[in-house]
């Protein structure tokens, strides 16, 4: 496994894009709005790896009383891996607890699941599994 995102909620998605862009210097790889999670997404290339920015899309979002009065929060870190399916299947038999027993649809049209964090000492674990985009 390697990491391929750190996701960060943040309060003002335009502001939070200008420091990392126009003042850290990072590229912009990607935009877009992912409904079925309610969130709007911002993928920075940082190497082999992204920064995900996330502005939560509705005032009740469970990310937005994640967030707090915070500017910005790390919200999860996710690892790429090759067979998803798979990887849940192993983890589940070791015991691992799942949000997400099966993948869904994340950012970028990847395949996505959760691990809960009462299983990772307390981080929420995002497994990632890249699609083609051809």
């Amino acid at each position: 496994m390697q990491i391929d995102h750190i996701g960060i909620v943040v309060a003002d998605l335009d502001e939070t894009l200008r420091l990392y862009t126009q003042t850290l210097g990072f590229e912009q790889c990607y935009r877009e709005t992912v409904i079925d999670q309610g969130v709007e997404v911002v993928g920075l290339s940082a190497g082999d790896s992204i920064v995900e920015l996330l502005r939560p899309l509705q005032p009740d979002s469970p990310l937005l009383r994640f967030l707090g009065q915070a500017r910005s929060k790390i919200h999860h870190t996710a690892y790429r891996v090759s067979d998803l399916p798979a990887k849940l299947a192993e983890l589940k038999a070791r015991g691992v607890a799942l949000i997400d027993e099966t993948p869904r649809r994340g950012a970028h049209g990847n395949a996505i699941a959760f691990l809960h964090p009462k299983s990772t000492n307390g981080v929420l674990v995002e497994l990632c599994q890249r699609i083609s985009h051809e």
